[in-house]
């Protein structure tokens, strides 16, 4: 069974910056590919960023390029999304997501692409 837990959200002034971890465990990711979603109230959840858990591959929301950096440490099991310069539009709940199994695509961007989704982590944005 897989497990992914966010951490790392909270409440910070525009134009900083928050960095969001997601812990992965309980099945080997070596083909898999992560991604970050947030969904604001009243809004559907979107695509923010989606990497290969190889390193590669690293994609991005037009929204958000430029700003953010998603990232994994393998020893460590978790993917990262940094955030900087942060918008008041970027206020939202921030979900970890893992697609397993090979592909030929280079990045997923649709939430039905994901199998595995982790309990969401909450950014504030205070302008």
């Amino acid at each position: 069974q897989v497990q992914l837990v966010e951490s790392g959200g909270g409440l910070v002034q525009a134009g900083g910056s928050l960095r969001l971890s997601c812990a992965a465990s309980g099945r080997p990711f070596r083909s898999a590919m992560m991604g970050w979603f947030r969904q604001a109230p009243g809004k559907e959840r979107e695509f923010v960023a989606s990497i290969r858990w190889s390193g590669g591959s690293p994609y991005y929301a037009d929204s958000v390029k430029g700003r953010f950096t998603i990232s994994r440490d393998n020893a460590k099991n978790t993917v990262y999304l940094q955030m900087n310069s942060l918008k008041p539009e970027d206020a939202a709940v921030y979900y970890c997501a893992v697609r397993l199994g090979l592909s030929t695509e280079s990045y997923f961007t649709r939430r039905g692409d994901y199998a595995y989704w982790g309990q969401g982590t909450q950014v504030t944005v205070s302008s």
